[in-house]
């Protein structure tokens, strides 16, 4: 059975209510003890306060009537203390409770708002790569003032350090661009030349391939650092014109492509949004059986949303594999970005585009091998375009 777990707010309201139900408790005992002993002091010492006994019994009765009329009034007004006293107290001790809980609410409040914060940074779709929101809690410069501004500035770096590695990629990528495009340009001259030998020839197509794809690497890790930003400018596009321009491009595949193109209406970057489709298209492809195919639908959701879904046979892949397959330079059986089938970062990329526009992407494993995946866009209205036009 699992332990039964208390809140911060519920365990403290515990406390209150313990702590002064324990002090009342003790308070009703002490004074239970001083008028019981005042009493009995009464008793001996001041009989005439109490009722004179019957004056027609006799003389030898009178002392015994006294005490038993002296114990039986001390008796009734210590019954009448204490059951008074515990009334009082359970009552005194429920509003102690309650107030015990609004005073607990309103001390843990700023903590409340700690953990909404960290909350909605935790959950946001792009929490692994930016951190904007911030508590920028109000108050006296107490522990918990302090507490949310130190989580202020750990939010602040580290989202310093995320813009501070995208630009390092960006920056990088593109310095390694053009010496890679120079090592192009001299393979194939040399390799074109009418006197060279068929060795030089051969190894310059090794080169050129070995170079080629270096520089889709670098491309996809141009596109991962650009897709990684938040989409400012937005336009209409429809995923259903978008899956039928890439399944136009695979007419001469391999496999099969099966595209059902139905009306998906949503706003982004043309160019990104394509590159989502060419890439889960290509990816199906590639990791095909042969003579296969590849299923490419689009349509919406019930709620709305645009949905973009991309099926295919192929290898087996465990469910606890699929998520990797997300991160970059991985791949399903390897880690390395050494293989002619791609660097890697196809997938990586969809998920930057897709989380970049306010989508999601969720990817199944089919029981006969190979990927289910759903992207699933913000949904947008026809008149948006119809208007944008009309405004031009």
């Amino acid at each position: 059975m699992s332990r039964l777990r208390l809140t911060v707010r519920a365990r403290l309201t515990l406390i209150y209510g313990v702590l002064f139900l324990a002090s009342t408790a003790a308070a009703l005992g002490v004074t239970y003890a001083l008028v019981s002993r005042r009493l009995t002091d009464t008793v001996l010492y001041t009989g005439g306060e109490l009722p004179a006994p019957d004056p027609s019994a006799p003389a030898l009765q009178r002392p015994l009537l006294i005490r038993q009329i002296a114990d039986r009034t001390r008796d009734e007004a210590l019954q009448a203390l204490i059951t008074q006293g515990v009334i009082a107290l359970v009552a005194v001790g429920v509003t102690a409770v309650l107030i015990g809980w609004v005073v607990a609410g309103r001390v843990l409040r700023p903590l409340q708002r700690i953990t909404d914060t960290a909350k909605r940074i935790a959950e946001a779709p792009d929490a692994d790569r930016r951190l904007h929101a911030r508590i920028a809690l109000d108050g006296p410069r107490d522990e918990v003032k302090e507490l949310a501004d130190t989580f202020d500035v750990m939010l602040d770096r580290l989202d310093r350090s995320f813009d501070g590695q995208r630009r390092f990629i960006a920056n990088a990528s593109h310095e390694l661009r053009t010496p890679l495009t120079v090592n192009r340009a001299l393979l194939e001259v040399a390799s074109a030349r009418a006197d060279a030998p068929e060795e030089v020839r051969q190894l310059g197509r090794t080169l050129l391939e070995v170079n080629a794809r270096h520089e889709r690497l670098i491309d996809g890790l141009l596109l991962l650092a650009r897709s990684e930003r938040r989409v400012e400018e937005r336009s209409f596009v429809d995923l259903a014109d978008v899956v039928e321009h890439v399944a136009a491009h695979y007419a001469d595949a391999a496999v099969r492509i099966d595209a059902s193109a139905e009306e998906a209406p949503t706003s982004g970057d043309p160019v990104l949004l394509e590159r989502l489709v060419q890439n889960l298209v290509d990816n199906a492809v590639k990791y095909n059986v042969e003579h296969g195919w590849v299923r490419v639908a689009s349509g919406r959701t019930p709620d709305g949303r645009a949905l973009l879904v991309v099926e295919n046979p192929g290898p087996d892949v465990a469910p606890y594999d699929v998520p990797a397959l997300f991160e970059p330079f991985r791949r399903l059986g390897a880690d390395r970005v050494a293989s002619a089938a791609g660097a890697g970062l196809g997938l990586s990329i969809v998920k930057a585009i897709a989380e970049a526009h306010g989508g999601e992407v969720v990817a199944r494993a089919r029981p006969a091998g190979g990927l289910t995946v759903e992207v699933a866009l913000p949904g947008e209205r026809y008149e948006t375009s119809a208007s944008a036009s009309s405004a031009t």
